[in-house]
């Protein structure tokens, strides 16, 4: 499918842009005060504000990069979420914060946002291409907050699953090794599909010399 080519020189979404600036206005202090600075480790928060900033700036590359991340994430807390309804207690974890009554209803309810991110970052993509640089970029940032989640944050609130693996609580060791295999898992198992697909379902149009932004012939599914 090809992207819809924006008008030269115009930013793609000169209305979305304002609610993506209204977004962070409401939700960066919000969730600041509520669950604290480092909450904004965690990659779901990391990638809301890095799609808030791709609208604003028209990026494509930020925009796939979170494209590829979008739809695991969302998936997971809403299947999690979505168990606690359903049958009272969670699946595997990671969304019990949106029952407990310490935080205002207010802030738990913008993290309805998981719903919501994933159908907006493929709506950015549809219009504005695929960049192949995003699961590289996200890979990237995964590695980071990671690494920067195992050394600043403390082990039971297992940021990024940065101390225990979230299926059967498995802290590998050393540490290293650990921080491999759950970065393995996010940019192999979980990033790379996600990526494939995109590569096959949206063309890229090419930003300018000499950028390789195009997906081959086999990833264009051509």
């Amino acid at each position: 499918m090809a992207p819809l080519p924006a008008p030269p020189n115009r930013h793609p979404w000169p209305r979305l842009r304002f609610l993506a600036l209204a977004w962070l206005a409401v939700y960066l202090p919000s969730y600041a005060l509520a669950y604290g600075v480092s909450n904004f480790l965690f990659l779901c928060n990391l990638g809301v504000g890095i799609t808030a900033a791709g609208v604003l700036a028209g990026d494509r590359l930020l925009l796939s990069s979170q494209a590829v991340a979008a739809p695991v994430i969302g998936l997971a807390w809403a299947l999690d979420a979505g168990w606690r309804v359903a049958t009272g207690a969670h699946l595997y974890g990671g969304t019990e914060y949106m029952w407990d009554p310490q935080y205002p209803l207010f802030t738990r309810l913008l993290s309805l946002y998981h719903l919501v991110w994933p159908l907006l970052t493929l709506a950015c993509v549809r219009r504005l291409g695929y960049d192949r640089r995003g699961w590289g970029l996200q890979a990237a940032v995964a590695a980071v907050a990671l690494v920067v989640s195992r050394l600043l944050t403390a082990p039971e609130e297992n940021v990024n699953f940065a101390f225990r693996d979230p299926l059967f609580g498995i802290a590998f060791a050393p540490p290293a090794l650990h921080l491999a295999l759950t970065w393995v898992a996010l940019a192999g198992v979980a990033y790379a599909p996600t990526h494939a697909a995109l590569a096959r379902t949206f063309l890229a149009a090419r930003a300018g010399p000499g950028r390789d932004d195009l997906p081959r012939a086999a990833d264009a599914g051509a």
